[in-house]
């Protein structure tokens, strides 16, 4: 950029920041010296004069139009315009001012007496004035919104509808970006000119990128499926170019989002597949109308389960959080939905530990809980893995207590929310999943409790604070290296949204002991999702093919615990839930007397600090866990081991 440029864009820069009140005065000076002009043309044009006579003889005749007509235009609103922003509305606003500064000039001219003054000034007037108020500020909107243009990143807009049109405006007044023009799946547009840029077919997109130089492509497709965003950006992935899209339609609509507010494409973009409609009288039928509760309500699953439960119209909707900022964050949100939605009912904060059974029993009973969603628990697996006692203590016995309190206070449904890795464990947290829905199953075998139990199962879920994903932005953004475990690994992935909304309609269908496992779709590998990831950032990998590339991709090797595939089944054992996304498992479990014995053991190690002795007992627990050989401890609850029994 040279002198002249930043000069340029210095000047741009002051008179964007000048306050409103400043602006006005400018526009107002600019309009007098407009006036002045039109009604000097008026009069030289009309009488053919350069040095109009009236205007000699009557030296208060350019004051007077100039004040009355300043005057009714502030009247009719001009200067509440933005000039930035001018468009149809302004133009309409114009015209009104100009009509009555048309009237204050006749009756000025009228009133001073002026004689043998021609029609065709009074017509000349309105016409001049119109032309040089429109034309000045078309000029100032054109300097305002282009200056620099050469200098902006160059996008190309993917959608030329009403989100597209709309991006496309408020890209002319930044500084940073411009649109070179649309791409549009519809023929019809094809050729033609919106907002002065031409409409693209996407098989030009490539060709477009290297001619242009385009940095970014802007999805604006709010309204399209899933699939079809997915075809988009697989298309869009081989391309050197940054992919960013508009907000969902929803977010749009309901004035949580706007639509220029892009983000980084959505994973579930990637991986995700069409959702079903949800069972409205499923999601109903355990929350409408009734006291709700979800433990560890501050977690991404349990904020899920909160946000959708709100829109369900519970009674009442207990958070029970130990965190008391992840229970302030998700309070805070709920409470201003609760505002712009014009909704109410009883929201309840309640600190508390799932391991404090009395805390949990007490808050259960005083606010009359008839449904339980227990989300609480840990669930990094190496950080589990390193701390094995309170990984077991939250995941294993917290489960057990507030199974205990459901079924002591008499609560209607309890609903545990469990993952896939519980199926075949190799590390503890696994185990410890495991071990919480063994304690579900036996618990839901107590025939006077009244209390309906089952369990929910599913895998890795977009974005969770336990997710690669947010992982991988972090490393992309500060330039690498992503780090990857193993080429080979995969994983099952879900949306948060859409996994919160089938364990609502699971937990509904459930009873006496019930597994449900939800259809993950097809697994991923991550490898190919850190790659995919990477390129959408319009950034390429460097490995050995490409070692010029810019962001690196390090293998560092299974971690303590870590499975390259995770299973959702057990015994394979399945059938019809009674919805197309979700099965329901038969499985081996244990009697409660058995198990009961087995806990104590386990409990006694995790309050002993015995790590070894935690990861044994585990394998008396769960099976396909072999955390240590099998321990001597075994033998004092052998005598009264009943068979395993399915559920």
């Amino acid at each position: 950029m040279d002198a002249s440029d930043r000069l340029l864009l210095g000047v741009r820069r002051s008179l964007v920041e000048l306050s409103r009140p400043v602006k006005r005065r400018l526009v107002v000076c600019a309009d007098t010296a407009v006036i002045a002009l039109a009604v000097w043309g008026a009069f030289a044009l009309g009488l053919g004069q350069l040095l109009p006579q009236p205007l000699i003889d009557s030296p208060f005749l350019l004051p007077l139009v100039i004040v009355s007509s300043i005057a009714v235009l502030a009247m009719v609103g001009l200067y509440r315009s933005v000039v930035r922003y001018m468009g149809l509305p302004t133009v309409l606003t114009i015209t009104k001012g100009v009509a009555w500064a048309t009237v204050a000039f006749v009756l000025a001219v009228l009133a001073i007496g002026i004689d043998a003054i021609p029609v065709a000034t009074f017509a000349l007037f309105p016409v001049l004035l119109a032309g040089g108020l429109g034309t000045s500020r078309l000029l100032a909107r054109m300097w305002l919104a282009t200056n620099g243009r050469g200098k902006k990143r160059t996008v190309l807009i993917y959608g030329a509808g009403t989100a597209g049109i709309q991006l496309a405006g408020m890209l002319e007044h930044g500084e940073d970006e411009r649109a070179i023009g649309f791409v549009d799946d519809n023929p019809a547009r094809w050729g033609t000119e919106i907002r002065g840029l031409p409409v693209y077919p996407a098989a030009d997109i490539g060709q477009l990128v290297r001619s242009c130089k385009i940095r970014s492509v802007l999805l604006a497709m709010p309204s399209a499926t899933r699939q079809r965003r997915r075809e988009i950006v697989e298309t869009l992935e081989a391309l050197p170019v940054r992919v960013l899209t508009v907000p969902a339609l929803a977010d749009i609509v309901s004035g949580v989002c706007k639509v220029d507010e892009l983000r980084e494409v959505e994973i579930d973009d990637l991986l995700g597949r069409e959702p079903v409609p949800p069972d409205a009288d499923l999601l109903d039928r355990c929350i409408r109308d009734r006291c709700v509760m979800v433990t560890g309500a501050g977690g991404s699953i349990g904020g899920e389960l909160c946000r959708q439960i709100f829109d369900r119209r519970p009674k009442r909707l207990v958070l029970f959080e130990q965190s008391e900022y992840g229970l302030y964050c998700i309070e805070r949100e709920l409470r201003a939905r609760m505002t712009s939605r014009g909704i109410d009912f009883e929201l309840v904060a309640a600190l508390g530990s799932v391991l404090d059974g009395r805390r949990v029993e007490t808050v259960m009973r005083s606010h009359d809980v008839e449904t339980v969603y227990h989300a609480a628990a840990y669930k990094h697996v190496p950080l589990v893995e390193d701390n094995p006692v309170e990984g077991v203590r939250t995941n294993a016995f917290g489960t057990l207590r507030v199974a205990q309190a459901a079924q002591a206070v008499g609560v209607e449904t309890f609903v545990l929310i469990s993952t896939d890795k519980a199926v075949n464990p190799t590390n503890v947290m696994g185990a410890s999943k495991r071990v919480a829905e063994l304690i579900v199953q036996a618990r839901a075998a107590d025939a006077g409790s009244g209390t309906r139990m089952s369990m929910v199962r599913f895998g890795n879920v977009l974005d969770s604070s336990g997710s690669v994903v947010p992982l991988f932005r972090e490393q992309i953004r500060s330039g690498g290296p992503v780090t990857v475990t193993d080429r080979a690994i995969i994983r099952y992935f879900m949306t948060i949204p859409e996994a919160a909304q089938l364990v609502l309609q699971a937990g509904a269908l459930g009873g006496d002991g019930d597994v449900f496992v939800l259809d993950m779709g097809k697994p991923v590998r991550i490898y190919d999702l850190a790659r995919r990831m990477i390129h959408l950032s319009g950034l390429t990998v460097r490995d050995e093919d490409n070692p010029d590339g810019d962001v690196e991709i390090v293998f560092t090797g299974l971690r303590p615990g870590e499975k390259l595939y995770e299973e959702l089944l057990i015994d394979g054992n399945v059938s019809p839930a009674g919805h197309p996304m979700i099965m329901r498992a038969r499985e081996q479990c244990l009697d409660w007397p058995v198990l009961e014995k087995r806990l104590q053991i386990l409990e006694e190690k995790c309050l002993a600090g015995d790590h070894d002795g935690i990861r044994r007992q585990l394998s008396t627990l769960v099976d396909g866990y072999l955390g240590d050989i099998r321990s001597p401890d075994l033998e004092e609850v052998d005598a009264g081991l009943a068979p395993m029994r399915h559920h």
